[in-house]
């Protein structure tokens, strides 16, 4: 058997420590007039036989077993005649890969009877156990103290996964005025995983809510004061749901700066092109210009180094003269018209 521990409290004090369900059924059925005799049976990762012979020693509803078993349950509360099925989603925040890991803890709670089934190592529900034993006042109220001790404990463990969150956020404000090319893709899966912690927290309110008004109609002097421990731990959830959807408000916000952040260099880049291809074209025209005016004289030199018989001017006594000449006005007037084009 998967049992963690199986023991039976009254007046708050551990009293008995079975040895097996059948003689933890069996002390319960010896007092059963006993409103401060409770047990309180923790089971971790327990087979779906196990989970069958609990259910049939202590009458859990099929629905809730088959729930328990299949478990990827949402966190929920459901009541099944005297007995409440409670459904709690526990998270611990993994740094080094960003990732919020969302565990999953059942309760079943009787009159005299509390059985919690966890499919992983966390909560550490032996440390809720100890804090209660410490605390026989609040344990003495029976199986909705055990409930509360663990929901406190669910939530106060909440904390470390938002600090863990807001490192990362902050860390990803940095990147993203940085220039980091690839913090788009930190921001879409923290992104995710803000959601996903938020679907384990978003029910909390209401689970509460519902088993201080369970209590209510209990109306005992005990079942008060639990409601108003509840009523605390309430309190602690709504600020873990604002908070976790304050986180996914600044994720999308920093989303949106980090895509005009990365258009804005985009149009920059773009604008250092556009700048380097003019100047560059500016470039070209005045190496044209000069290549053309250069070329000018060449063609005039060229035509009378050919050194044909018969040519116009050979014979002129101003011929040398009217070659430079002529040179020296196609090289101003090429010049004037690119200058005034302004390609010089």
């Amino acid at each position: 058997m998967s049992m963690v521990d199986n023991v039976i409290y009254v007046d708050g004090k551990r009293t008995v420590v079975p040895g097996s369900l059948d003689h933890t059924f069996q002390e319960l059925r010896d007092c059963p007039d006993d409103e401060h005799r409770f047990c309180w049976i923790g089971l971790l990762r327990p087979s779906e036989a196990e989970i069958h012979a609990v259910a049939e020693e202590f009458g859990l509803h099929a629905l809730a077993v088959e729930d328990t078993i299949t478990q990827h349950q949402r966190p929920k509360l459901e009541r099944y005649g005297d007995v409440l099925f409670v459904v709690l989603r526990p998270t611990r925040y993994v740094d080094p890969v960003e990732v919020v890991d969302v565990e999953e803890l059942h309760l079943f709670l009787g009159r005299d009877f509390v059985i919690t089934i966890r499919h992983s190592e966390r909560p550490d529900l032996a440390a809720v156990r100890r804090r209660l034993e410490d605390d026989p006042r609040l344990l003495a109220r029976g199986p909705f103290a055990v409930l509360y001790a663990i929901m406190d404990e669910v939530v106060d463990d909440y904390a470390p996964v938002l600090d863990g969150l807001q490192d990362d956020i902050d860390e990803i404000e940095v990147q993203v005025f940085g220039g980091d090319p690839g913090v788009s893709r930190r921001i879409y899966q923290l992104s995710r995983e803000v959601i996903a912690f938020q679907r384990a927290v978003e029910p909390l309110e209401e689970m509460i809510g519902s088993v201080r008004e369970h209590l209510k109609e209990l109306a005992g002097e005990t079942d008060q004061e639990l409601r108003r421990a509840l009523r605390d731990v309430a309190d602690h959830a709504v600020r873990v749901v604002e908070r976790a959807e304050g986180y996914r408000q600044l994720l999308t916000n920093i989303l949106q700066v980090n895509a005009a952040l990365v258009g804005q260099r985009q149009n920059e880049e773009m604008a250092r092109m556009t700048q380097a291809g003019y100047e560059q074209n500016e470039q070209m025209k005045r190496v044209s210009s000069w290549a053309a005016i250069a070329f000018a004289p060449t063609l005039v030199a060229g035509v009378y180094g050919m050194n044909f018989t018969h040519m116009p001017e050979l014979a002129w006594p101003l011929g040398y003269p009217m070659a430079l000449g002529l040179m020296v006005v196609a090289m101003g007037l090429l010049y004037l018209v690119f200058k005034k084009r302004g390609w010089l």
